[in-house]
């Protein structure tokens, strides 16, 4: 170690006499120099600054400075306290050995042999410094972990030795033999990577969960809950993992326990995230989780933080946009109880993002099962939603809208439907949707309210097949405001879906009010089929300059 520290000091003081600064190198390779007059010795310090800054990495980010046994030992323990951020570290590292492996490719399918050989070399660092930090903070590492960190770096330096010696040959005919063999060096590199990373991913699950099935403690039970939640976030792949290796059921194991009550939220939180891949779903559907999840809602003990997040699993699992969820049998056989607890949750709920998380749920929920809308009716649901939207403390964003809307277009199918919304005055809430519009320009925000303006028209024209409700809705304006929404682009934020839904909206109103209309609106909105008004009012859209 002190010799390549000597050597790679003494390649700093070399580059630093010749006005160069070095210190850049420690984390990138430099590209090579451009000499005007290229000799042997200058030749050799050009490739030495590339071969060297491997070790310099090596030695200055991994090695401690120390060799007191017990100076070494704390820097092991001091790290241990931030495994999360240390696993942070590493997926950050992960994700750029991931880049600089594909842009290799593409550098390599242009010929561009000094971009790919730097680069290489650029690899063969992160990964030498992502093995040593994590060595450095794992609490244990499996004979297979050594096998595949050995087999990775030994194939880098391969990799890097590959690339110097294409470096160095001019002749067109051998390099381009010697291009295959790169890739497939390429190619074992990046399949050793992708194994090592699984590997030290689903050790770190495992560890966690052990800590969970091992632990009595509420103070470790907790950090093993938020450990498994921060690597939940980092994607569907981690989700997975943790499924796989039997997150879900540790986790309902938790909230089946009155000792781990403070827990709950957290818990059901991390489940939330799990449960949005298939592996997660299948598990929680083998321990009974809607049945969990029912007894959590419907037991009046919990606190309301325990109950938004159960409804925030239910509003998960019941996603329209998840493929899998029609294995959910049980789901059907609890259904009448949740959906009773989540109207009671929406009802009582002392926040928007309650609210938010309870009305999510019966949303989804709406599109799970048609029965949930007649179950609905039946608890008055419709009064108390419309109740809740003129509380702004509590439905107080487009999400929150978004989700009541939601629910009253897959109620809008009902007839019974129509009277709740009149006696509610839900057709003025309806006309008030049509205005939406997103006040910070976020693009979530903005397409929230794109939502929101689509669904309260495609509820209107629902609901005004009821003469009262037709006739409430014109009193109000909504034909001009539709004709606006259908004539202006910028008003319904340039939206195909909310044309539509208001061509349709606007059909059915002129059925049961034609003197609303002017001759022309009448002639291009409303007379030519609805794919010939769709054309008509998107050309207007378009510039000729």
């Amino acid at each position: 170690d002190s010799s390549l520290w000597r050597r790679a000091e003494r390649n700093r003081i070399n580059m630093a006499f010749k006005g160069e600064d070095h210190l850049d190198s420690l984390s990138f390779p430099v590209q090579r120099m451009h000499l005007i007059q290229v000799d042997s010795v200058q030749r050799w310090m050009e490739d030495l600054k590339l071969m060297t800054d491997c070790e310099c990495m090596c030695i200055l980010q991994s090695k401690p400075i120390s060799l007191e046994k017990d100076e070494q030992n704390e820097l092991i323990l001091s790290s241990q306290y931030s495994t999360c951020d240390n696993l942070q570290l590493l997926l950050k590292r992960a994700w750029i050995i991931s880049t600089e492996l594909t842009r290799i490719a593409q550098k390599l399918e242009k010929n561009r042999w000094q971009r790919v050989h730097s680069m290489t070399v650029r690899v063969n660092c992160h990964v030498h410094s992502m093995i040593n930090e994590y060595n450095t903070f794992s609490r244990s590492s499996s004979e297979e972990m050594h096998q595949l960190e050995k087999l990775l770096i030994d194939k880098c330096s391969e990799f890097t030795a590959f690339t110097e010696r294409c470096l160095q040959t001019e002749d067109e005919e051998i390099l381009k033999s010697m291009k295959s063999c790169v890739n497939e060096t390429l190619t074992t590199v990046a399949q050793y990577f992708g194994q090592l990373i699984e590997l030290v991913l689903t050790q770190e699950a495992q560890s966690l969960l052990r800590q969970i099935e091992l632990s009595g403690s509420l103070y470790s039970t907790e950090s093993a809950v938020s450990g498994l939640f921060s690597l939940a976030q980092e994607g569907a792949h981690l989700c997975r993992i943790i499924a796989r290796e039997g997150g879900v059921v540790a986790l309902f194991k938790i909230c089946r326990q009155d000792c781990f009550r403070c827990l709950y939220p957290q818990t059901l939180r991390t489940l939330a995230s799990i449960c949005c891949v298939e592996e997660g779903m299948h598990q929680l559907e083998k321990v009974d989780g809607i049945l969990c999840l029912a007894d959590i809602l419907t037991d009046t003990s919990h606190s309301e933080a325990t109950h938004a997040e159960a409804a925030a699993v239910i509003a998960q699992i019941t996603s329209p946009h998840l493929t899998f969820t029609q294995h959910l049998s049980s789901f059907l056989e609890n259904m009448e109880e949740i959906v009773t607890a989540l109207v009671k949750l929406c009802q009582e709920a002392s926040s928007g993002e309650v609210f938010l998380l309870a009305s999510a749920a019966l949303a989804n929920i709406t599109f799970f099962d048609t029965m949930a809308c007649e179950i609905l009716l039946q608890l008055n649901a419709t009064k108390i939603l419309l109740a809740a939207c003129s509380d702004k403390g509590i439905v107080d964003t487009p999400y929150s809208r978004d989700q009541v809307v939601t629910i009253l277009a897959n109620m809008s199918v009902l007839d019974q439907c129509a009277s709740e919304i009149i006696q509610g005055n839900g057709v003025q809430l309806l006309m008030e949707m049509l205005f939406e519009k997103s006040s910070s320009g976020n693009a979530a925000e903005a397409a929230a309210c794109e939502r929101v303006q689509q669904k309260s028209a495609v509820t209107l024209a629902r609901l005004s097949r009821d003469p009262e409700v037709a006739e409430a809705a014109v009193k109000l304006s909504c034909i001009p405001r539709l004709i606006k929404l259908c004539r202006s682009p910028t008003e319904r934020n340039n939206s195909d879906s909310v044309l539509v839904a208001c061509l349709a909206a606007l059909r059915r109103l002129a059925v049961m009010s034609p003197d609303g209309l002017e001759d022309s609106d009448f002639q291009q909105l409303v007379k030519p089929r609805l794919v010939d008004s769709f054309l008509l009012c998107t050309n207007m859209e378009e510039s000729f300059v």
